[in-house]
């Protein structure tokens, strides 16, 4: 454990890394401010940005490789949203107090139905990140029998309405403690990460962005939170954060991978 995080950061959901900065960004999803917090290593908040979004289930966050952020607003336990964005934040208001944002708006190809039938409810997420251009967003399923099934679909990281593009599909394990709830890619991309509570997941040797058909390595975690962000510090290092509730968790994680 690196840190005991405050508690404005009691309900972090993700967490974020722009590479050559010793800033650890974060938020907390729905329900709390629209804000970004600036963190330390040591969990102190160093500053908060206040985006002119609503926070209506923030997620996860991301950045691009010129240091600009990405908001998830793709929260969407009950399936019936129709208003999935994620907010581009652009670095130069990363120095202000207040931030504008760029909106991207998507659909899922394969949604009918808001909310479909309850075997069909594959269309909440937690996870994203960036690479080449594009995010990569990571389902988390709400199926009995079937949560640690994730698909993995594919938008243009620019201001637009779209439709997400399926690209791949994992399944992680069967019980509640097995969805997706952050992932992330290292900066020499050749290794992409998803959380569970239940374990981490590690691809490598994949072809182009079919990110989930490589080689994958499971490691399970003895340590039992609601772990909902992972990001890389460096491509052998994982930080970690999980939310606070009962009494556990509210903590900055760090996990080396060699």
């Amino acid at each position: 454990m690196l840190a005991d995080l405050p508690n404005n950061l009691k309900e972090v959901s993700g967490t974020e890394v722009i590479p050559n900065s010793d800033i650890i960004w974060m938020l907390n999803d729905g329900g709390n401010q629209s804000k970004l917090y600036a963190v330390s290593k040591k969990g102190k908040i160093k500053k908060e940005i206040y985006i002119k979004a609503k926070n209506r289930d923030w997620e996860d966050l991301t950045s691009d490789v010129e240091g600009n952020l990405y908001i998830g607003d793709f929260g969407n336990n009950q399936n019936k949203r129709k208003n999935l964005t994620i907010l581009k934040v652009d670095k130069k208001h990363l120095n202000k107090k207040n931030a504008e944002v760029e909106k991207i708006k998507f659909r899922y190809p394969n949604q009918y139905k808001f909310p479909p039938k309850k075997k069909n409810l594959y269309f909440d997420a937690e996870a994203f990140f960036y690479f080449n251009n594009c995010l990569y967003i990571f389902t988390k399923s709400r199926v009995k029998k079937k949560y640690g099934k994730t698909f993995m679909y594919k938008v243009p990281a620019k201001k637009g309405e779209y439709v997400a593009e399926l690209i791949g599909e994992f399944d992680n394990c069967s019980d509640l403690e097995c969805w997706i709830t952050s992932a992330d890619i290292s900066a020499d991309g050749k290794t992409v990460v998803l959380l569970s509570q239940k374990n981490i997941l590690l691809f490598s040797d994949f072809k182009n962005e079919n990110f989930l058909s490589g080689k994958v390595k499971k490691i399970e975690l003895t340590h039992r939170s609601q772990k909902e962000g992972v990001c890389f510090k460096d491509n052998n290092t994982l930080l970690i954060t999980d939310e606070k509730a009962n009494g556990v968790g509210g903590n900055l994680y760090q996990l080396s991978l060699n």
